[in-house]
């Protein structure tokens, strides 16, 4: 019977009749993996190459930009950071651009911004011009940093959304990787040539993703925000591992939307929203207690996801390992490419674990490996600059160990977790503006930290500088474990419960506790 199992029945009642009984039993669709949803989060996810390889190229290019220019620290500390400041303008606009145009055209908006940008840094005839370029490139990668988690969390189905949402950070990997391999590509022409060409080659992958991303369908939420049902259903159709969890998908989005269920037609008319004004409102002014729990949990991943000096660690690598004892040129881009394949092959690895141990411990884990790291890193460091005149290849072999330890704990859980945490929990009305108020907040201190990195550690020396960052990791291990709840298998339409459900908890707490302190007070009355 096809989707029916049918199990017959025949009772005798002893005058010879029979009373049979059917059962019909609906038998679940058989789940498929999803590839259409694979190949759809795997185009959108190649915005983030723009970020990683902007950041992979400069720790090198930097190297040959110093001397061509003639820049000081100051200038290399600006010229490095800037970018993350420049990103907030594009990850702000993102969200209101993303629920005028969709998801699949601002991607496409994304990838043409940094093109240009690319193309002005790689003709920079100055300062002041390649800070130029990093202007327009900074807002394309703000644009594409906010519109790949938001666009992959909304089409892949619950079972393996972990999976796919935290594509994004394999391709910033994948980006920092091949930036890191330009470096090396270009390093033996004249220096004038080489830093050039590395920032400028830039462009090309930006031009393969726009072609590309035109093959994607348009995010089936963004279509259910427009009354588009009837195209929703059929990428719904697409992306979902069965039939049921299709309509179940579509039902939910229908209600998060506010577009009633016995709504069938394939265009319909939706209530009308304001431009933004009353979402803003609502995460910022006036929030329930489960938004604003929402709003601090994503904020708060992303602040701590750069504050603990991952950046630091990408972005001045050679700087790192110079100060740690190794020389040369090419043996400071050699260690700096060992980085890159390291932090690439760890997120790798934490991609197929997401889904499978869930997100909390993969986060509570990796962060504790990130405060070791960051530990070993800062006594190394300080045994090196308290030896200056000795080579201490057992302190050099240490840093280097606990550089590459600390991007693979990285890379592994904080993340990865972070693209496909915050994208969840942030309610369909608010995702948009409330993902650019998290990407904000991420480039936000990546850019503070990455202009300030090197005047800091000539403050408190560079070994203090990491015992700082441990610190703040050590915090960031706290406020995962007492503010994220468990996310893994929840559709994304659930997330505002259980975070109201985490506020009840405490206010329930919180009333346990009055209500004991009130009691003890009453018995010390009584007592007197």
């Amino acid at each position: 019977m096809g989707d029916q199992k049918v199990e017959n029945s025949v009772t005798s009642n002893g005058s010879g009749t029979h009373n049979p009984a059917m059962v019909i039993e609906p038998v679940p669709e058989k789940r498929r993996k999803n590839k259409y949803a694979f190949g759809c989060a795997m185009l959108a996810s190649m915005t983030s190459i723009l970020l990683g390889y902007d950041i992979g190229v400069m720790s090198g290019a930097m190297l040959f930009i110093k001397d061509d220019l003639k820049l000081d620290d100051t200038k290399v500390e600006v010229l490095m950071g800037i970018l993350n400041l420049y990103c907030l303008i594009g990850s702000t606009a993102a969200g209101r651009t993303s629920d005028w145009i969709g998801r699949r055209y601002t991607i496409v908006f994304a990838a043409v911004i940094f093109f240009f940008g690319a193309l002005m840094m790689g003709f920079a005839t100055n300062f002041a011009f390649l800070m130029a370029g990093r202007f327009v490139a900074g807002i394309g990668v703000g644009y594409a940093l906010m519109i790949a988690p938001v666009y992959t969390a909304e089409v892949s189905p619950a079972s393996t959304r972990g999976f796919l949402t935290s594509f994004p950070e394999v391709f910033i990997n994948g980006g920092i990787l091949l930036g890191y391999v330009s470096n090396i590509a270009f390093a033996g022409l004249p220096k004038h040539i080489s830093w050039r060409l590395m920032l400028g080659v830039g462009s090309i992958p930006s031009v393969i993703l726009a072609i590309a991303v035109l093959a994607m369908p348009e995010s089936p939420r963004w279509l259910v925000m427009q009354g588009r049902l009837g195209e929703a259903k059929r990428v719904l159709d697409k992306t979902s591992e069965s039939k049921q969890e299709a309509q179940s998908r579509l039902s939910d989005i229908k209600d998060a939307v506010g577009i009633p269920q016995h709504c069938t037609d394939d265009v319909v008319p939706v209530p009308k929203r304001s431009h933004g004004e009353g979402v803003w409102k609502e995460l910022l002014l006036r929030p329930s207690p489960s938004v604003r729990r929402i709003l601090i949990a994503a904020v708060g991943i992303h602040f701590f996801q750069q504050a603990s000096g991952v950046d630091v660690a990408v972005l001045y690598s050679p700087r790192i390992f110079r100060k740690a004892g190794i020389k040369s040129k090419n043996g400071l881009l050699g260690a700096t490419v060992a980085v890159g394949f390291t932090k690439t092959i760890f997120i790798l690895v934490a991609t197929f674990l997401v889904d499978r141990f869930g997100r909390r411990p993969l986060l509570l884990t990796s962060t504790a490996g990130m405060i070791l790291s960051l530990l070993g890193l800062g006594t190394g460091l300080t045994i090196i600059d308290q030896n200056p005149h000795t080579k201490l290849v057992g302190a050099i072999a240490i840093c280097i160990l606990a550089v590459l330890t600390f991007v693979a704990s990285f890379s592994i859980g904080l993340g990865p977790i972070t693209w496909v945490y915050s994208p969840e929990i942030i309610p369909l009305r608010l995702r948009a503006q409330g993902m650019s108020l998290a990407v904000a907040a991420n480039r936000v201190t990546s850019g503070v930290i990455g202009m300030t990195f090197i005047s800091l550690y000539n403050s408190i020396t560079i070994g203090g500088t990491f015992f700082l960052f441990a610190g703040v990791a050590t915090l960031s291990w706290i406020f995962f474990y007492t503010f994220l709840p468990e996310t893994q298998g929840r559709t994304l339409e659930e997330m505002e419960a259980i975070f109201e459900k985490k506020e009840e908890e405490k206010g329930h707490g919180q009333l346990q506790l009055g209500n004991a302190a009130t009691l003890s007070i009453g018995n010390e009355n009584g007592n007197i």
